[in-house]
């Protein structure tokens, strides 16, 4: 049975949100046996979605072990120090601030275990805002990501968290750096949201830069879909959206043969279709508003054109891709059932417990204490003090929709 290339590593995770969960999240699905520090309250995506888990929590905490802990005690933080004695890996995503109350800063952690790989995922690295707080859209804000993305002329967030999922990505390769290299120098690791965030935009940054430098004036770069006519979404005779990549002349050309567009020598090349941008845009549109979705895919897929539907969230597991055996994982959570995408490069994933559950609040904890050492007895004072919680079986996780009155009725 394949364990994954991390099997026998110990992580421990102090994460809220996104960016440390989700680092952990892949380090689990690489083997790591990963313990969640969860405060007695529970952390944050616990309760987002009607008085319980969100879909962050489903996605990136199956698999991992629950020690709810009370880190502002002194006995939680003594079960602390024995955890990491004991570890290979913390990474956390606290405050600085939260960080030093609670104990768990990189002095704290080596000095119970000189060898510790130690992680933080801050929301900026070193300069003057290194002790403030930032979330994913204040760093999308931060580095001019929010600018052009407007609603109604509103900068607005992204959908997904991608500083929060790429920081959680860089953090997992300053881990297995860290590992690989046997550097002590490089096993405490402090990574911004912010410089993140930056790294990201090195393109955009630097596609401004190039043209303002051309243009002689401060020149905003619009992305990349605005930027090349015919590169985009548009609708289909069935009113499906497809999206459609053309970066090239060849691209244009293989996308006019198609659809049976006539050659325009005055279209052939890119800058000649920028300048005409409104007949392009017509001459695409126009064309694929007059074929089926089914036959245009089958014509765009014969002559190479890069393309997919806009598909809505609800139906994007159920594409023929997405069914290939190996991409997603069921798993019961409750009283419902989930499919989870698994990290995807198979030959270093786990194939023991992709099925698990993410764990309820404090779930493991005894269990986590006894490994520690600790006797049943000390156990049971843990949970009867606080120190920590053991789990709540009986706790609905959600709350159930109300029906409509109406339907209510209708039933008796």
């Amino acid at each position: 049975m394949q364990n994954g290339v991390l099997a026998g590593k110990t992580v421990i995770e102090l994460g809220s949100m996104i960016a440390a969960p989700f680092a952990t999240h892949i380090l689990q699905q690489l083997g790591a046996e990963v313990i969640k520090i969860e405060p007695p309250g529970g952390e944050t995506t616990r309760k987002l979605v009607r008085g319980g888990p969100s879909g962050s929590y489903l996605a990136f905490n199956r698999g991992k072990k629950s020690l709810c802990l009370d880190l502002q005690s002194d006995s939680g933080r003594e079960v602390f120090q024995r955890l990491v004695a004991r570890a290979d890996i913390v990474v956390q995503n606290l405050s600085p601030s939260a960080a030093r109350k609670l104990g768990t800063t990189y002095e704290d952690c080596k000095a119970a275990n000189p060898d510790i790989v130690f992680c933080h995922i801050k929301g900026y690295g070193p300069g003057p805002m290194e002790e403030e707080v930032a979330s994913n859209p204040i760093a999308e804000a931060a580095t001019g990501v929010m600018f052009s993305n407007r609603v109604d002329g509103r900068p607005a967030r992204l959908g997904p968290s991608y500083h929060d999922q790429f920081a959680g990505c860089y953090a997992v390769i300053s881990v297995l750096s860290a590992l690989l290299s046997g550097d002590p120098a490089k096993r405490n690791i402090e990574l911004g949201l912010y410089e993140t965030g930056l790294h990201i935009a090195a393109r955009d940054l630097l596609g401004v830069q190039l043209k303002s430098q051309l243009l002689g004036r401060p020149e905003q770069e619009p992305s990349a879909e605005f930027s090349i006519p015919g590169y985009g979404a548009y609708e289909t005779a069935d009113a499906r959206w497809i999206y459609l990549v053309m970066l090239t002349d060849d691209h244009w050309r293989r996308f006019c043969t198609a659809l049976g567009i006539a050659e325009d020598p005055g279209l052939a090349t890119l800058r000649q279709r920028r300048r005409a941008r409104p007949q392009v845009e017509d001459i695409v549109a126009s064309a694929v508003s007059a074929i089926r979705y089914d036959d245009l895919a089958g014509r765009l897929t014969t002559a190479r054109v890069g393309f997919n539907e806009v598909l809505s969230m609800d139906r994007v597991l159920d594409a023929p891709q997405a069914r290939e055996p190996g991409k997603c994982s069921d798993f019961e959570f409750g009283d419902y059932t989930f499919e989870g995408p698994d990290f995807p490069l198979p030959a270093q994933v786990r194939r023991d417990g992709l099925r698990d559950a993410p764990p309820l609040l404090g779930e493991h904890s005894a269990e986590v204490l006894r490994g520690l050492g600790y006797a049943p007895d000390e156990v049971r004072a843990f949970l009867a003090s606080g120190t920590a919680r053991a789990p709540d079986v009986t706790q609905t996780l959600w709350a159930k929709p109300e029906r409509p009155k109406a339907e209510a009725h209708s039933d008796g």
